[in-house]
């Protein structure tokens, strides 16, 4: 009992000195560990403050040179002002002197101009007093005149007026003679004009010849589908193509008058594809009658090629075979221009071979001297200048270009192809039978009478109808109002009635239609 006692004290006397020990070794390394802390707190207070200067020292330094910058800039602009204001105080320093020189300038011209001003009126004393002094010494001629001549100043005038209209009268009767002598000599070229004219006014059956195509139909049933309700087709046709359709009783039969042979193909070959077609309406005859325009656009230019190929004639221009093949639709006096031109060329090449000259130039020029007749926009020249202009556009040779312009005299030739291709054209034309000269003069009245009106504002076509002797004008609908449309044919009619000669009388018909089309998508 006591040994266990004495052990269990000996054993708290052991933990309390270990406790003891542990205790003093805990604090010793507290205080090792405070000092290492205390330590690192140090170097890191020292390499604070450190790098605190070199923020300070970055900072002032970027600070210095802001300051330097704003100091340079502000120089600079400063510098900049003050040269402005020398400049500025040199420019007012100038004007100033101008100004000066300018007002001293002008009163010198001040000065002057009094000057003048004084020399002026003294100038004009001077010479009012001399024409006073004139007008005394004429007085005094005059009365001594008249004492001479026991004549006075008015009866001297009335002699010399009298003597001046002799003499007037006198140049007038041989100015007279002069023209009745003149008109003599134009007399046989005036009496064959007024004979054309009256042969133009009683030939007929040769108009209807030339200016009429016969449409054929398998029954009188089509015409009436022709005709349309109220006549809508036919007017429809009539003012799409520019033909007169005539539907009368000539069995199995329909008329196309017009003197352009192009637009009666154009007329009569759309009748034939609407009557095979069966649908006849004013939509399908436009649609239809566009259709058969490119087709004889088409059918021009292929006529072009075969002439062309036919007469061995190569590197024509595409435009200028077009030309040839409208030949084939226009005459000339009457006579099929295209065959006239093949003559011609043929012609040409006959006569060049005998004579040793270039026979494929001769007949290229033999060919194309006509071209001027068919261009479409007809201008204010002979067709001859008008053909040889149309040739050195498309790089026609000179020697082409100038018989085409020479074969009427209008230029001077200077190649023998070109009098060559003046003979053949006189000899193709003037073979018998060739040519007829009324129906080329109808024809151009016809051109020249649509041409008139189509120089109207708001005027879209024209056509004349019915051998001249009615107008029809097609007008735009926004810029021609109903009441605009009659003083517009008031207008026309007094126009061709100043300006051209026809026979009988001309009925001039405006025509307004207002469409309006919309699309359904």
């Amino acid at each position: 009992m006591g040994e266990s006692l004495t052990i269990i004290i000996v054993g708290v006397a052991a933990l309390a000195i270990g406790v003891f020990i542990g205790r003093i070794a805990l604090q010793k390394v507290n205080k090792k560990a405070e000092a290492d802390l205390e330590k690192k707190a140090k170097l890191m207070v020292k390499e604070a403050e450190i790098t605190a200067e070199s923020i300070k020292k970055d900072k002032i330094l970027e600070a210095r040179e802001k300051y330097l910058k704003i100091k340079s800039d502000f120089d600079e602009e400063a510098n900049r002002r003050k040269n402005q204001i020398i400049s500025n105080e040199n420019k007012i320093k100038q004007r100033e002197a101008k100004v000066n020189k300018q007002q001293a300038d002008a009163n010198r011209k001040e000065a002057e101009l009094d000057s003048l001003k004084e020399n002026v009126t003294a100038q004009l004393e001077i010479v009012k007093k001399r024409k006073e002094d004139l007008d005394n010494k004429v007085e005094e001629k005059v009365k001594a005149l008249e004492k001479v001549a026991n004549l006075s100043a008015n009866d001297a005038r009335e002699q010399l007026i009298e003597t001046l209209k002799l003499e007037a009268e006198s140049k007038a009767s041989a100015l007279v003679k002069d023209i009745i002598d003149e008109a003599k000599l134009s007399g046989a070229k005036e009496a064959k004009k007024i004979v054309i004219e009256s042969i133009q006014r009683t030939a007929t059956e040769h108009a209807i010849e030339n200016c009429v195509s016969i449409f054929n139909i398998e029954s009188d049933d089509i015409k009436g589908k022709i005709i349309g309700r109220e006549g809508r087709n036919i007017r429809a046709l009539e003012a799409v193509t520019g033909v007169e359709i005539i539907v009368d009783d000539t069995p199995e039969a329909i008329i196309i008058s017009g003197f352009d042979p192009v637009r009666r193909e154009i007329a009569r070959l759309s009748l034939h594809r609407l009557v095979t077609d069966g649908r006849i309406h004013p939509a399908r005859i436009e649609e239809i009658v566009a259709k058969t325009t490119k087709n004889i656009e088409e059918e021009i230019s292929e006529i072009g090629e075969r002439t062309v190929i036919d007469l061995g004639i190569h590197g024509l221009h595409p435009e200028l075979i077009k030309m040839v093949g409208r030949m084939r639709f226009r005459s000339s006096y009457g006579q099929n221009l295209l065959q006239h031109s093949r003559e011609v060329a043929n012609l040409c090449a006959t006569m060049a071979s005998e004579l040793g000259l270039n026979t494929k130039r001769a007949k290229r020029a033999g060919l194309l001297h006509d071209i001027g007749k068919v261009w479409h926009e007809e201008p204010e020249l002979p067709h001859a200048v008008l053909g040889m202009e149309l040739a050195q556009k498309y790089k026609e040779h000179p020697e082409v270009c100038n018989a085409i312009g020479a074969h009427h005299d209008e230029v001077e030739m200077t190649s023998m192809i070109s009098p060559l291709v003046q003979a053949c054209d006189a000899i193709s034309g003037a073979r018998p039978g060739a040519r007829r000269e009324v129906m080329e003069s109808y024809i151009k009245r016809l051109k020249d009478l649509e041409n008139l009106a189509l120089n109207f504002d708001g005027v879209n076509k024209c056509y004349a109808i019915q051998a001249g002797r009615e107008l029809r004008v097609m007008v735009d609908a926004e810029s021609v109002t109903d009441s605009k449309a009659g003083q517009l044919s008031f207008d026309i009619s007094q126009k061709i009635e100043k300006e051209m000669q026809y026979p009988g009388q001309i009925k001039v018909t405006v025509i307004r239609e207002m469409r309006s089309v919309n699309y359904a998508k």
